[in-house]
């Protein structure tokens, strides 16, 4: 598509150079609106009349072009920084034009088949060197740079590239709203890595986007291997069996894992609770492994225990004793609405501490 877009912005090139030879717009030989534009033939007419004025200018010019971009095939494309996740051994590799910044961890120049220059600092980066974190490296004309990980990193590409990675079930990229540094990094990595989330678009994850109580229940039958529901009774207002979410809250709803509202309902777009999640969590261990066992007292240092609802005391006694739920700057806030990023966490603590 690269390609396209260049060979096409040559051409666009090629037609201003001709507007010289043109009739001035509005004139009374070419007037401001022509019968040619709103017929549509003035595009057509001006491409041909170019064609006899260049001969084969426009073609070997396009050809150029291809040969160009040909020694590309194979890399991916960035039209601007884009961050990965790169694990240790894993190889970056930048031909002409591809830049490269390393956010965090540590990274070495391995071999570079002409030069790569820091443009940061505009000195030339030697082979074996230990880049910098924070400063960019750009591959110049004729050159190939290798970049080997050396841990756990974050980095920014943009231009050509291609990432060889150790371990293809990793995923790369990371969400470009994700970062190493943010403290929802590694539970939204498993979370990711383990099919349970997915994005709300291409490499976004939307972190401080509220969780809908659907949501949180298909997540929670993708924990259970999306097991198939035998209920013939549904909420009434799940009734569609082509959402994403039909099966996943009668799953729920047959294993008494969720029990809707008094009126019969289960509100799937309703954005859902801290004191909800722990309440269904809750059920959901006591469904999967039997054992919701309290382990200690520390939910009684919470200062707003009084804003708990009837309904999830048990639960999110089990869930803080169990560090499933770990409150947030010293208070439960039971009844605020849970982000994305923190059910995340919810759903990485209960993996880590009791799966």
């Amino acid at each position: 598509m690269n390609k396209t877009i260049a060979a096409s912005a040559v051409l666009l090139l090629l037609m201003c150079m001709v507007t010289a030879s043109a009739s001035n717009a509005g004139s009374s030989s070419e007037p401001l609106v022509t019968l040619s534009y709103l017929e549509g033939t003035y595009t057509t007419t001006l491409k041909t009349h170019i064609s006899q004025m260049l001969g084969n200018a426009e073609k070997n010019a396009s050809n150029m072009l291809y040969d160009l971009y040909g020694q590309f095939a194979g890399y991916s494309f960035a039209s601007s920084y884009t961050q990965f996740t790169l694990y240790e051994g894993d190889t970056v590799i930048l031909p002409m034009g591809g830049s490269f910044v390393l956010l965090t961890g540590s990274a070495t120049l391995t071999a570079a088949n002409g030069i790569v220059v820091d443009v940061s600092s505009g000195q030339e980066v030697a082979a074996g060197t230990q880049l910098l974190q924070n400063s960019r490296i750009f591959s110049t004309e004729d050159t190939v740079a290798t970049i080997t990980i050396c841990e756990l990193s974050a980095g920014q590409v943009d231009g050509y590239y291609w990432i060889n990675t150790t371990d293809p079930n990793k995923s790369h990229p990371i969400f470009l709203d994700v970062m190493l540094k943010d403290w929802y990094y590694q539970p939204v990595d498993f979370v990711h890595s383990n099919g349970l989330f997915h994005g709300t678009a291409e490499n976004i994850f939307s972190p401080s986007v509220s969780m809908t109580r659907a949501m949180f229940v298909t997540v929670l039958h993708r924990m259970d291997g999306q097991t198939a529901a035998n209920a013939s009774e549904q909420f009434a207002d799940v009734l569609d069996t082509e959402s994403y979410y039909y099966n996943a809250v009668a799953w729920a709803s047959e294993n008494n894992i969720v029990q809707g509202y008094s009126d019969g309902t289960f509100r799937p777009n309703t954005p859902i609770s801290r004191e909800q999640i722990a309440t269904v969590m809750h059920r959901y261990a006591e469904f999967s492994i039997g054992d919701v066992s309290i382990l200690s007292f520390d939910y009684d240092a919470f200062p707003d225990l009084g804003d708990v609802s009837a309904y999830a005391l048990e639960a999110l006694r089990w869930a803080v004793s169990q560090s499933i739920i770990n409150g947030s700057n010293g208070y439960l806030l039971p009844r605020s609405i849970a982000t994305r990023a923190q059910v995340a966490q919810v759903i990485y603590n209960y993996f880590t501490l009791l799966k």
